[in-house]
């Protein structure tokens, strides 16, 4: 990509409506230039069409290497389900096994990621938005859940840097989140913010831990929540988090994207929780639900992809490989087996 060319990209990353794009998010996306793109399972109904889809979104911005992110955790947030796709287990499930046998949970982290990078390459997406590194606590809001390995920061950072592995194994570029730590909060992000009134050293001992120990991985998601011990302001648009823990402490320096800029954890119009985030420290900011008017406000806000944001982008996709084939059937029999 040229100079010129990565000057009209912007700093953002768009959702689209449906299975197919209309001609109007196709004058949109021309227009807007837009880093990449995210699908949800409203995107997604079989094999065909979503590479179709896909294809269709790089083609609305002239560039064959627009990202394409997904999340396919496993479990309940799983945008490819049956019949067309493999539902992957739970992270919990793969952490259950950790009790018993660490180096079996690893195995079967990474295998798991392995499959699921299989079927994302061959439609064409080039990052998934896993492993969930957030550490749950007693009493926390399910919102995070079974997504999480488990309560012990040492084995969450094992299993999330096996789960990066089998990615990258598979051609997929993986996304740490959601940095620097959701797995506090006691209401819905979605639906309200969260916060956390936990001491700085608590923090670093917890909910960082695991983060800090895969600040080397190529791309993070942050967290929309407050952490009191830092910033009365959420991670995704706070200066204190963003350079002096997560870039600073952490020593963080991959591409850095908010979560859904459309949760009602963030306060303000979406034009100005984009500028906020990007202001604070983001490379990116992420709208997920394809809302044209709302696209709209958000990209009137964002500018295009700073120079530091564009070396990060470049330094990931530099780690991006051709995969070696895989026997599907023979990996799913060794995972079964592990996982019993």
């Amino acid at each position: 990509m040229s100079s010129s060319e990565s000057s009209l990209i912007k700093a953002v990353i768009f959702g689209c409506a449906g299975p197919e794009l209309t001609d109007a998010e196709r004058r949109f996306f021309a227009a807007a230039q837009p880093l990449g793109f995210i699908l949800f399972q409203r995107n997604c109904e079989e094999p065909a069409q979503t590479r179709a889809l896909i294809a269709a979104l790089r083609e609305s911005v002239g560039r064959a290497d627009a990202p394409v992110l997904i999340d396919q955790e496993g479990g309940r947030v799983a945008r490819l389900k049956p019949p067309h796709w493999r539902l992957p287990p739970a992270a919990a499930r793969i952490g259950a096994l950790a009790a018993s046998d660490p180096a079996a949970a690893c195995e079967a982290a990474r295998l798991n990621a392995r499959m699921i990078a299989d079927e994302l390459y061959d439609l064409g997406v080039t990052i998934n938005c896993a492993p969930v590194l957030d550490i749950p606590v007693a009493g926390a809001h399910d919102v995070i859940g079974d997504r999480a390995f488990g309560v012990d920061p040492k084995t969450t950072a094992s299993l999330g840097g096996a789960v990066c592995d089998g990615l990258m194994a598979g051609g997929i570029l993986p996304v740490i989140k959601h940095i620097p730590g959701h797995g506090r909060t006691s209401v819905d992000s979605h639906h309200r913010l969260p916060r956390t009134e936990v001491s700085l050293e608590t923090l670093r001992e917890t909910d960082f831990a695991p983060f800090a120990a895969l600040s080397g991985r190529p791309w993070a998601m942050t967290a929309h929540m407050v952490y009191s011990a830092i910033d009365e302001a959420p991670a995704t648009v706070s200066k204190p988090l963003i350079e002096g823990i997560i870039r600073g402490d952490m020593g963080f320096d991959g591409v850095l994207f908010t979560d859904d800029l459309s949760m009602e954890a963030l306060g303000g119009s979406l034009a100005t929780r984009a500028a906020a985030a990007l202001d604070a420290g983001c490379d990116l900011v992420e709208h997920c639900n394809g809302k044209l008017d709302e696209m709209t406000a958000v990209a009137e806000a964002v500018g295009p992809l700073s120079a530091a944001a564009h070396r990060r982008v470049a330094t990931a996709e530099a780690l991006r490989t051709i995969p070696e084939p895989i026997d599907r059937a023979a990996l799913a029999a060794r995972l079964d087996k592990l996982l019993g």
